[in-house]
Protein backbone atom coordinates (compact mmCIF):
# COMPACT_ATOMS: atom_id res chain seq x y z
CA UNK A 1 0.00 0.00 0.00
CA UNK A 2 1.38 3.42 -1.24
CA UNK A 3 1.91 6.57 1.16
CA UNK A 4 -1.14 8.30 -0.36
CA UNK A 5 -3.33 5.26 0.59
CA UNK A 6 -2.49 5.26 3.95
CA UNK A 7 -2.97 8.33 5.08
CA UNK A 8 -6.22 8.49 3.36
CA UNK A 9 -6.83 5.22 5.56
CA UNK A 10 -5.72 6.80 8.83
CA UNK A 11 -7.67 10.04 8.10
CA UNK A 12 -10.77 8.77 7.54
CA UNK A 13 -10.22 6.29 10.81
CA UNK A 14 -9.22 9.76 12.90
CA UNK A 15 -12.50 10.81 11.19
CA UNK A 16 -14.51 7.79 12.67
CA UNK A 17 -13.23 7.83 16.08
CA UNK A 18 -13.46 11.48 16.10
CA UNK A 19 -17.25 11.39 15.42
CA UNK A 20 -17.43 8.64 17.92
CA UNK A 21 -16.01 10.61 20.71
CA UNK A 22 -18.19 13.55 19.95
CA UNK A 23 -21.47 10.96 20.11
CA UNK A 24 -20.39 9.48 23.26
CA UNK A 25 -19.82 12.99 25.14
CA UNK A 26 -23.09 14.37 24.10
CA UNK A 27 -25.34 11.59 23.32
CA UNK A 28 -28.10 12.12 26.07
CA UNK A 29 -29.18 15.45 23.46
CA UNK A 30 -29.17 12.81 20.29
CA UNK A 31 -32.70 11.74 20.92
CA UNK A 32 -33.88 15.36 21.15
CA UNK A 33 -31.42 16.24 18.31
CA UNK A 34 -32.69 13.47 16.83
CA UNK A 35 -36.74 13.89 16.96
CA UNK A 36 -36.09 17.76 16.00
CA UNK A 37 -34.33 16.42 13.14
CA UNK A 38 -36.10 14.01 11.74
CA UNK A 39 -39.50 16.22 12.09
CA UNK A 40 -37.68 19.48 10.55
CA UNK A 41 -36.34 17.27 7.55
CA UNK A 42 -40.14 16.27 6.91
CA UNK A 43 -41.70 19.67 7.11
CA UNK A 44 -38.80 21.00 4.37
CA UNK A 45 -39.11 18.04 2.31
CA UNK A 46 -42.99 17.02 2.14
CA UNK A 47 -45.53 18.73 1.02
CA UNK A 48 -48.79 16.32 -0.38
CA UNK A 49 -49.73 12.90 0.23
CA UNK A 50 -49.87 12.71 -3.78
CA UNK A 51 -46.50 13.75 -4.88
CA UNK A 52 -44.36 11.07 -6.06
CA UNK A 53 -41.31 12.96 -4.83
CA UNK A 54 -42.39 12.76 -1.67
CA UNK A 55 -43.99 9.30 -1.36
CA UNK A 56 -40.18 7.95 -2.97
CA UNK A 57 -38.81 10.09 0.18
CA UNK A 58 -40.70 7.59 2.41
CA UNK A 59 -39.82 4.68 0.53
CA UNK A 60 -36.42 5.26 0.68
CA UNK A 61 -37.38 5.63 4.57
CA UNK A 62 -38.76 2.06 4.53
CA UNK A 63 -36.13 0.52 2.59
CA UNK A 64 -32.99 2.31 4.67
CA UNK A 65 -34.86 1.23 7.67
CA UNK A 66 -35.05 -2.17 6.73
CA UNK A 67 -31.38 -2.53 5.37
CA UNK A 68 -30.41 -1.10 8.83
CA UNK A 69 -32.60 -4.06 10.41
CA UNK A 70 -30.67 -6.53 8.31
CA UNK A 71 -27.12 -5.15 9.40
CA UNK A 72 -28.08 -4.94 13.34
CA UNK A 73 -29.05 -8.28 13.43
CA UNK A 74 -26.21 -9.62 11.30
CA UNK A 75 -23.75 -7.62 13.01
CA UNK A 76 -24.69 -9.07 16.31
CA UNK A 77 -25.14 -12.61 15.03
CA UNK A 78 -21.30 -12.63 13.72
CA UNK A 79 -22.16 -13.21 10.25
CA UNK A 80 -20.62 -9.85 8.47
CA UNK A 81 -17.54 -9.97 9.13
CA UNK A 82 -16.35 -6.90 6.48
CA UNK A 83 -14.49 -4.31 8.50
CA UNK A 84 -15.92 -1.43 6.02
CA UNK A 85 -19.62 -2.32 7.42
CA UNK A 86 -18.66 -3.18 11.00
CA UNK A 87 -16.46 0.14 11.71
CA UNK A 88 -20.14 1.78 11.30
CA UNK A 89 -21.63 -0.47 13.68
CA UNK A 90 -22.39 1.97 16.25
CA UNK A 91 -24.48 4.34 13.81
CA UNK A 92 -26.85 1.81 12.50
CA UNK A 93 -29.63 1.77 15.57
CA UNK A 94 -28.74 5.47 15.49
CA UNK A 95 -29.76 5.68 11.92
CA UNK A 96 -32.36 3.16 12.41
CA UNK A 97 -34.26 5.97 14.80
CA UNK A 98 -33.71 8.37 12.34
CA UNK A 99 -35.59 6.65 9.81
CA UNK A 100 -38.75 5.41 12.34
CA UNK A 101 -38.70 9.42 13.28
CA UNK A 102 -39.22 10.97 9.89
CA UNK A 103 -41.58 8.19 8.88
CA UNK A 104 -43.90 8.69 12.08
CA UNK A 105 -43.34 12.27 12.00
CA UNK A 106 -44.68 12.25 8.40
CA UNK A 107 -47.74 10.17 9.21
CA UNK A 108 -48.57 12.04 12.10
CA UNK A 109 -49.09 15.22 9.93
CA UNK A 110 -50.68 13.39 6.93
CA UNK A 111 -53.03 11.39 9.65
CA UNK A 112 -54.21 14.24 11.46
CA UNK A 113 -54.89 16.33 8.16
CA UNK A 114 -57.21 13.24 7.40
CA UNK A 115 -58.39 12.46 10.67
CA UNK A 116 -61.56 13.54 12.61
CA UNK A 117 -60.58 13.00 16.33
CA UNK A 118 -63.98 11.93 17.57
CA UNK A 119 -62.89 8.84 15.74
CA UNK A 120 -59.53 8.24 15.02
CA UNK A 121 -58.06 9.70 18.44
CA UNK A 122 -56.86 5.97 19.28
CA UNK A 123 -54.95 5.29 15.92
CA UNK A 124 -53.93 9.01 16.04
CA UNK A 125 -52.48 8.67 19.67
CA UNK A 126 -51.20 5.23 18.66
CA UNK A 127 -48.75 6.90 16.03
CA UNK A 128 -48.01 9.65 18.48
CA UNK A 129 -46.43 7.22 21.16
CA UNK A 130 -44.68 5.52 18.35
CA UNK A 131 -42.98 9.01 17.09
CA UNK A 132 -42.16 10.27 20.95
CA UNK A 133 -40.94 6.24 22.18
CA UNK A 134 -39.19 6.20 19.12
CA UNK A 135 -36.71 9.24 20.45
CA UNK A 136 -35.89 7.40 23.86
CA UNK A 137 -35.09 4.06 22.44
CA UNK A 138 -31.98 3.25 20.68
CA UNK A 139 -30.70 0.81 23.50
CA UNK A 140 -33.40 -1.21 23.27
CA UNK A 141 -33.70 -1.34 19.34
CA UNK A 142 -31.29 -4.52 19.32
CA UNK A 143 -34.05 -6.56 20.27
CA UNK A 144 -35.65 -8.32 17.26
CA UNK A 145 -39.13 -8.11 18.39
CA UNK A 146 -39.27 -4.43 19.05
CA UNK A 147 -37.60 -3.86 15.46
CA UNK A 148 -40.05 -6.09 13.73
CA UNK A 149 -43.25 -4.61 15.31
CA UNK A 150 -42.20 -0.81 14.82
CA UNK A 151 -41.54 -1.81 11.17
CA UNK A 152 -44.86 -3.49 10.75
CA UNK A 153 -46.10 -0.20 11.52
CA UNK A 154 -44.27 2.07 9.32
CA UNK A 155 -44.44 0.02 6.80
CA UNK A 156 -48.30 -0.76 7.33
CA UNK A 157 -49.17 3.07 7.50
CA UNK A 158 -47.28 3.80 4.53
CA UNK A 159 -48.92 1.53 1.86
CA UNK A 160 -52.62 1.78 3.11
CA UNK A 161 -52.05 5.11 2.03
CA UNK A 162 -49.28 4.96 -1.06
CA UNK A 163 -50.58 2.10 -3.11
CA UNK A 164 -54.50 4.18 -3.30
CA UNK A 165 -52.14 7.06 -4.32
CA UNK A 166 -50.93 4.76 -6.88
CA UNK A 167 -53.39 3.05 -8.25
CA UNK A 168 -55.83 5.91 -8.03
CA UNK A 169 -58.28 3.43 -6.60
CA UNK A 170 -59.73 3.46 -2.69
CA UNK A 171 -62.14 0.80 -1.39
CA UNK A 172 -61.98 -1.49 1.25
CA UNK A 173 -60.43 -3.79 -1.13
CA UNK A 174 -57.29 -1.64 -1.38
CA UNK A 175 -57.54 -1.40 2.08
CA UNK A 176 -57.18 -4.63 2.40
CA UNK A 177 -54.25 -5.42 0.30
CA UNK A 178 -52.30 -2.64 0.97
CA UNK A 179 -52.26 -4.54 4.55
CA UNK A 180 -51.02 -7.86 2.99
CA UNK A 181 -48.48 -6.06 0.89
CA UNK A 182 -46.94 -4.70 4.10
CA UNK A 183 -47.32 -8.44 5.81
CA UNK A 184 -45.44 -9.82 2.83
CA UNK A 185 -42.97 -7.43 2.73
CA UNK A 186 -41.80 -7.41 6.69
CA UNK A 187 -42.21 -11.40 6.69
CA UNK A 188 -40.05 -11.54 3.40
CA UNK A 189 -37.10 -9.51 5.68
CA UNK A 190 -37.60 -11.48 8.81
CA UNK A 191 -37.67 -14.65 6.53
CA UNK A 192 -34.24 -13.79 5.29
CA UNK A 193 -32.58 -12.65 8.63
CA UNK A 194 -33.79 -16.15 10.04
CA UNK A 195 -32.54 -17.84 7.16
CA UNK A 196 -28.58 -16.06 7.70
CA UNK A 197 -28.94 -16.22 11.07
CA UNK A 198 -28.20 -18.88 13.68
CA UNK A 199 -29.04 -17.05 16.50
CA UNK A 200 -32.65 -17.19 15.95
CA UNK A 201 -34.78 -20.59 15.87
CA UNK A 202 -37.42 -21.79 14.40
CA UNK A 203 -39.60 -20.87 17.30
CA UNK A 204 -38.68 -17.60 17.52
CA UNK A 205 -39.60 -17.26 13.62
CA UNK A 206 -42.84 -18.92 14.18
CA UNK A 207 -43.87 -16.57 17.11
CA UNK A 208 -42.35 -13.71 15.89
CA UNK A 209 -44.39 -14.09 12.58
CA UNK A 210 -47.94 -14.61 14.58
CA UNK A 211 -47.22 -11.51 16.66
CA UNK A 212 -46.87 -9.42 13.53
CA UNK A 213 -50.07 -10.95 12.18
CA UNK A 214 -52.27 -10.67 15.20
CA UNK A 215 -51.25 -6.74 14.99
CA UNK A 216 -52.23 -6.81 10.86
CA UNK A 217 -55.65 -8.18 12.11
CA UNK A 218 -56.13 -5.82 15.50
CA UNK A 219 -55.53 -3.14 12.62
CA UNK A 220 -58.07 -4.33 10.55
CA UNK A 221 -60.16 -4.27 12.94
CA UNK A 222 -59.69 -0.54 13.43
CA UNK A 223 -60.54 -0.03 10.43
CA UNK A 224 -63.67 -1.56 10.40
CA UNK A 225 -64.66 0.68 13.23
CA UNK A 226 -64.03 3.53 11.13
CA UNK A 227 -60.86 3.90 13.72
CA UNK A 228 -58.17 4.72 11.40
CA UNK A 229 -58.55 8.16 9.01
CA UNK A 230 -59.34 7.82 5.46
CA UNK A 231 -55.80 8.92 3.80
CA UNK A 232 -55.10 10.05 1.36
CA UNK A 233 -58.55 12.02 1.74
CA UNK A 234 -58.81 14.39 3.84
CA UNK A 235 -61.20 17.90 4.50
CA UNK A 236 -59.85 20.51 4.07
CA UNK A 237 -62.43 22.99 4.24
CA UNK A 238 -66.69 22.86 5.21
CA UNK A 239 -68.87 24.92 6.83
CA UNK A 240 -72.91 26.39 6.56
CA UNK A 241 -73.99 29.33 4.82
CA UNK A 242 -77.75 30.46 3.42
CA UNK A 243 -76.48 30.10 -0.41
CA UNK A 244 -73.47 28.03 -2.31
CA UNK A 245 -73.29 28.55 -6.25
CA UNK A 246 -70.74 27.79 -8.44
CA UNK A 247 -69.33 30.55 -10.65
CA UNK A 248 -66.84 29.47 -13.03
CA UNK A 249 -63.51 28.02 -11.20
CA UNK A 250 -64.91 30.01 -7.89
CA UNK A 251 -67.52 28.88 -5.59
CA UNK A 252 -69.68 31.71 -4.49
CA UNK A 253 -71.18 31.81 -0.43
CA UNK A 254 -73.47 33.90 0.83
CA UNK A 255 -73.75 34.41 5.17
CA UNK A 256 -75.13 36.27 7.34
CA UNK A 257 -73.24 39.67 8.49
CA UNK A 258 -72.67 39.63 11.70
CA UNK A 259 -72.34 42.06 14.73
CA UNK A 260 -69.42 44.68 14.40
CA UNK A 261 -67.33 42.78 16.74
CA UNK A 262 -67.84 39.47 14.99
CA UNK A 263 -64.98 40.44 12.82
CA UNK A 264 -63.77 36.76 12.02
CA UNK A 265 -67.48 35.24 11.12
CA UNK A 266 -67.43 33.96 7.81
CA UNK A 267 -70.19 31.11 7.87
CA UNK A 268 -73.95 30.54 9.35
CA UNK A 269 -72.74 28.21 12.44
CA UNK A 270 -75.89 29.61 13.60
CA UNK A 271 -78.34 29.56 11.12
CA UNK A 272 -81.17 31.73 11.75
CA UNK A 273 -83.93 30.24 9.57
CA UNK A 274 -86.47 32.18 8.21
CA UNK A 275 -89.23 30.23 6.50
CA UNK A 276 -89.00 28.78 3.44
CA UNK A 277 -84.70 29.26 3.33
CA UNK A 278 -82.62 26.41 2.17
CA UNK A 279 -79.69 25.31 4.41
CA UNK A 280 -76.64 24.60 2.10
CA UNK A 281 -73.30 22.74 3.22
CA UNK A 282 -70.11 23.71 1.35
CA UNK A 283 -67.29 21.06 1.76
CA UNK A 284 -63.78 21.33 0.12
CA UNK A 285 -61.96 17.75 -0.07
CA UNK A 286 -58.63 17.03 -1.02
CA UNK A 287 -58.13 13.81 -2.96
CA UNK A 288 -55.06 12.03 -4.80
CA UNK A 289 -54.59 13.37 -8.64
CA UNK A 290 -56.84 11.30 -10.94
CA UNK A 291 -58.71 9.51 -7.98
CA UNK A 292 -62.40 9.49 -8.12
CA UNK A 293 -64.42 8.84 -4.52
CA UNK A 294 -68.39 9.74 -3.42
CA UNK A 295 -68.44 11.19 -0.79
CA UNK A 296 -71.63 11.58 1.38
CA UNK A 297 -73.14 14.30 3.81
CA UNK A 298 -75.46 12.87 6.53
CA UNK A 299 -77.48 15.49 7.45
CA UNK A 300 -78.50 14.85 11.50
CA UNK A 301 -79.94 16.42 14.18
CA UNK A 302 -80.07 16.04 17.96
CA UNK A 303 -83.23 14.34 19.40
CA UNK A 304 -83.42 15.02 22.93
CA UNK A 305 -85.96 12.54 23.55
CA UNK A 306 -83.96 9.78 22.18
CA UNK A 307 -80.59 11.27 23.55
CA UNK A 308 -79.04 10.42 19.96
CA UNK A 309 -78.31 11.78 16.74
CA UNK A 310 -80.95 11.31 13.91
CA UNK A 311 -80.12 11.44 10.27
CA UNK A 312 -82.79 12.97 8.03
CA UNK A 313 -80.61 12.90 4.71
CA UNK A 314 -77.36 11.30 3.00
CA UNK A 315 -76.76 13.42 -0.01
CA UNK A 316 -73.87 12.84 -2.17
CA UNK A 317 -71.24 13.65 -4.61
CA UNK A 318 -68.63 12.77 -6.77
CA UNK A 319 -65.24 14.62 -6.57
CA UNK A 320 -62.03 14.38 -8.68
CA UNK A 321 -59.29 14.61 -6.70
CA UNK A 322 -55.76 16.46 -7.48
CA UNK A 323 -56.50 20.44 -6.29
CA UNK A 324 -54.31 22.02 -3.66
CA UNK A 325 -57.15 23.08 -1.67
CA UNK A 326 -59.43 20.15 -2.50
CA UNK A 327 -62.74 19.44 -3.94
CA UNK A 328 -64.99 21.46 -3.85
CA UNK A 329 -69.00 20.52 -3.42
CA UNK A 330 -72.11 21.40 -1.60
CA UNK A 331 -75.16 20.12 -0.67
CA UNK A 332 -78.64 21.39 0.76
CA UNK A 333 -81.71 21.01 2.71
CA UNK A 334 -85.21 22.82 3.01
CA UNK A 335 -87.65 22.91 5.76
CA UNK A 336 -84.97 21.78 8.75
CA UNK A 337 -86.10 21.98 12.11
CA UNK A 338 -84.74 24.31 15.10
CA UNK A 339 -82.14 22.45 17.00
CA UNK A 340 -78.62 21.34 17.14
CA UNK A 341 -77.59 19.94 13.48
CA UNK A 342 -74.48 18.36 12.02
CA UNK A 343 -73.43 17.13 9.23
CA UNK A 344 -71.04 14.18 9.00
CA UNK A 345 -69.01 13.66 5.86
CA UNK A 346 -68.51 10.36 5.03
CA UNK A 347 -66.56 8.15 2.11
CA UNK A 348 -69.12 5.35 0.43
CA UNK A 349 -67.16 3.08 3.22
CA UNK A 350 -68.63 4.97 6.31
CA UNK A 351 -65.16 6.58 6.94
CA UNK A 352 -65.55 9.73 8.90
CA UNK A 353 -63.64 12.97 7.22
CA UNK A 354 -65.06 15.57 9.12
CA UNK A 355 -68.04 16.58 11.08
CA UNK A 356 -69.94 20.45 10.74
CA UNK A 357 -71.92 21.34 13.83
CA UNK A 358 -74.31 24.03 13.28
CA UNK A 359 -77.40 25.08 14.93
CA UNK A 360 -80.96 25.86 13.30
CA UNK A 361 -82.94 29.06 14.87
CA UNK A 362 -86.49 30.28 14.21
CA UNK A 363 -86.52 34.22 13.31
CA UNK A 364 -89.61 35.87 12.71
CA UNK A 365 -87.70 38.43 10.40
CA UNK A 366 -85.09 37.82 7.47
CA UNK A 367 -81.90 38.84 8.30
CA UNK A 368 -80.72 42.20 8.41
CA UNK A 369 -77.73 41.47 5.76
CA UNK A 370 -75.29 38.93 4.12
CA UNK A 371 -72.07 38.55 3.11
CA UNK A 372 -70.38 37.06 0.34
CA UNK A 373 -67.22 35.25 -0.09
CA UNK A 374 -65.93 33.18 -2.77
CA UNK A 375 -63.53 30.22 -2.60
Amino acid sequence: MDSTKIKQKLSETKIVKKANYYYDKHKRFVPVISFFAGFTWDSVTLTRIDLLTDNLILLSYILLLGLCIVLINLINDKIIQKPFILKYEEWYPLAMQFFLGGLFSSYVVFYFQSASLTKNWLFLSLLIFVLLANEFIKDRLSNLYLQFILYFLASFSFFIFFIPVLIRIMNTFIFLLSGFVSLGFILLILYFIYSKSKEISARQFKKLSAVIISILLILNLFYFLNWIPPVPLSLKDGAVYHHVSRHGDLYKLKFEKGSWYHFWKKSDGNFHYWQGDTVFCYAAIFAPTKLNKRIYHHWQYYDFNKNDWITTDRLSYKIIGGRDGGYRGYTNKRNIQPGQWRIDVKTSEDQLLGRINFEITLTDKKPAGFKTIYK
